[in-house]
């Protein structure tokens, strides 16, 4: 801050935000580092709470070895994949929603985004509670569990993390309205059932056609991927480690919470580790 490197900024929830100067990306560059000043977006931010729990997450993600994006570094990420003069896609996953106004083709991508050992998984940051919309947006990403997406990974997961209990109900609510109507779904190849498998968690189940020993082929149900809902831990800017604050981060940081709480039929995480203690 006194040598100018960075600016501070005060936004409307009296949050503290830091912009990288101009000085900043030269003195960075001169220690090899690539950057680009941030003072004028950073500036223009009135509430950048949800950008900032989207950057949490992904660094909770590659704390615990997972490659990981935010929205902007996937997007980032995804124009390279296209060849040259092609425009570049706007979203990880094409999907179809229904609204008031009949079936619309949506371009999904998400506020943070992991690749795990087998498949893609994708959070979501809900502040405020969703509308039609955004509820029908939800359910269509539910059912494109088991989808191949752009970067070439299989979705096998989609995280919701709520800012408040209202909001969780919200989303739960819907989610359980999506697997009593998923339940009626005819049976066919390709169709997608969500079902509860415990408190805020649903398993996707998908039926897929099987090749018998006689030749013949029957129908059979396959589990492709799971939907999570958690509570984001809005103490955890607070907590302190003597205690005073009241909160316990038990189950967060060094345990099974973050970036996401693995349920039993996974296994569990592993310790997080940091990149300032290796000794390269």
């Amino acid at each position: 801050m006194k040598d100018e490197l960075l600016r501070r900024y005060r936004t409307d929830r009296f949050q503290t935000v830091y912009g990288l100067t101009g000085k900043g990306v030269v003195w960075l560059a001169e220690h090899d580092v690539d950057a680009t000043a941030s003072v004028r977006r950073v500036s223009d931010m009135t509430n950048p709470e949800h950008r900032l729990w989207a950057q949490f997450l992904a660094l909770c993600c590659e704390a615990r070895g997972l490659t990981a994006y935010t929205e902007q570094e996937l997007l980032l990420v995804l124009a390279k994949t296209e060849s040259s003069g092609q425009a570049a896609p706007q979203g990880l996953l094409t999907v179809k929603a229904q609204s008031s106004r009949g079936q619309r083709t949506l371009e999904l991508r998400p506020d943070a985004v992991a690749i795990e050992s087998d498949g893609l998984t994708w959070f979501e940051v809900d502040r405020s509670a969703r509308g039609a919309q955004r509820a029908s947006s939800l359910k269509s990403l539910v059912l494109a569990i088991g989808r191949n997406t752009r970067l070439g990974e299989r979705l096998r997961r989609v995280i919701v993390l709520t800012r408040t209990p209202r909001i969780e109900h919200r989303v739960l609510a819907a989610l359980n309205a999506l697997a009593s109507e998923s339940s009626g779904y005819a049976l066919c190849e390709g169709r997608r059932v969500l079902l509860s498998c415990g408190p805020g968690a649903f398993s996707v189940i998908c039926t897929v056609e099987q090749m018998l020993g006689d030749g013949r082929t029957q129908l059979v149900d396959v589990p492709v991927g799971h939907v999570i809902v958690q509570a984001l831990p809005m103490w955890l800017p607070k907590f302190r480690l003597d205690g005073r604050d009241g909160h316990s981060c038990s189950g967060w940081l060094p345990e099974n919470y973050l970036p996401y709480r693995r349920l039993p039929s996974m296994s569990p995480w592993h310790q997080p580790a940091s990149p300032l203690l290796r000794s390269d």
